[in-house]
């Protein structure tokens, strides 16, 4: 069979991808990883391994057991007619999830240190083979019947577009408000003071996820990403450990000129938290925040950044959030902050 390809963009200008994709299967460094190969998951009836498949998806875990089959158990159905491969890194779990991987045959898994979320994804996108189209899944999430096909062909139908969301539900079945608006001084505190959605980064107006439109980014917990995006970025910052990491690379691929597309046709369930809060993640959540704000704006506009958000979170200790508390001493102590983020050297968290 002919495997569709993306028509060229007239709206970009040409844009070479700096890393070509591997052929599959790839080892990466055998003294890093251990790769343990298995069948890609295709078209039913085919027995051959593909070199070329419409879409490439990843998955990085972290004691992911309570969720990770189930996403793997959706998947056949989620895209439907295309090709398709799966590999998972799993970032040193410690629960069992490489022995509950190991027992699956229709993933590809990497067992790697935990060098954080987005090193496991650039890692996994390296071992896959070639696809126009990135899916970058969290393990707890499942996807509905033909939610794939959905999300690649808007990524196709729309010029410019790099990045594809779908319409993501909790676990009651409420609705996920998964759309935010970009980083900026006055959404520092979200609704917290007030009570303006405008001043939110997150997006919880119901209409806005009615209708397929531009956003600035989404949650990354299912993500449809063109290749040649994906390659044009150089993957994700990986200097962001956990959190942050997706609001850089759509706000890196709009300034590139790609685009972030929502649409409500496809559809998925993302539990959220499937490996664990923590005081630690909430601070390189805020640390997080304010390292992409700096990088984008300069140091003037980001110590007014910082010193809001030291606001924000003695706030939310005051009204009895505890990880909170730990989160302020990080931010004003740079010894205390999490070592994998390196932003322990200056007082302005970079």
């Amino acid at each position: 069979m002919s495997i569709p390809q993306f028509k060229p963009v007239p709206a970009h200008p040409p844009i070479g991808s700096r890393r070509p994709p591997p052929k599959w299967p790839h080892r990466t460094n055998a003294n890093e990883d251990t790769v343990a190969t298995g069948p890609v998951r295709h078209r039913p009836g085919r027995n051959t391994l593909l070199d070329v498949v419409d879409v490439a998806a990843v998955v990085v875990t972290y004691n992911s057991t309570r969720h990770v089959g189930a996403l793997l158990d959706s998947l056949p159905d989620a895209f439907g007619n295309l090709t398709y491969s799966v590999v998972v890194v799993d970032n040193g779990s410690t629960d069992g999830t490489p022995d509950l991987l190991a027992d699956r045959s229709d993933c590809d898994v990497v067992q790697a240190s935990n060098d954080g979320y987005a090193a496991g994804i650039n890692r996994a996108v390296r071992a896959s083979p070639q696809a126009p189209a990135i899916l970058i899944l969290n393990p707890d999430a499942t996807l509905d019947p033909d939610a794939v096909p959905q999300m690649l062909t808007v990524l196709r139908r729309r010029p410019g577009a790099g990045l594809v969301a779908p319409r993501v539900r909790e676990e009651d079945g409420s609705l996920s408000p998964t759309l935010r608006r970009g980083p900026t001084l006055g959404r520092v505190g979200g609704l917290s003071f007030t009570r303006l959605p405008v001043f939110a980064e997150r997006i919880e107006i119901p209409g806005e996820y009615e209708t397929e439109h531009e956003v600035d980014w989404a949650v990354g917990a299912i993500l449809l990403v063109d290749r040649r995006c994906f390659d044009a970025l150089d993957g994700l910052d990986e200097s962001y450990f956990l959190y942050s990491e997706e609001t850089d690379f759509s706000l890196r691929a709009r300034d590139a000129g790609w685009t972030t597309v929502y649409t409500p046709s496809a559809g998925a369930m993302h539990v959220g938290g499937g490996s664990g809060e923590s005081a630690t993640t909430h601070t390189m959540q805020m640390l997080n925040r304010v390292r992409i704000y700096r990088r984008r704006t300069g140091d003037l506009r980001a110590w007014l950044y910082f010193g809001m958000t030291i606001l924000v979170e003695v706030r939310r200790a005051v009204l009895g959030d505890r990880k909170s508390w730990t989160t302020v001493r990080a931010l004003l102590r740079p010894s205390l902050r999490p070592p994998q983020l390196g932003a322990s050297t200056g007082y302005l968290p970079g």
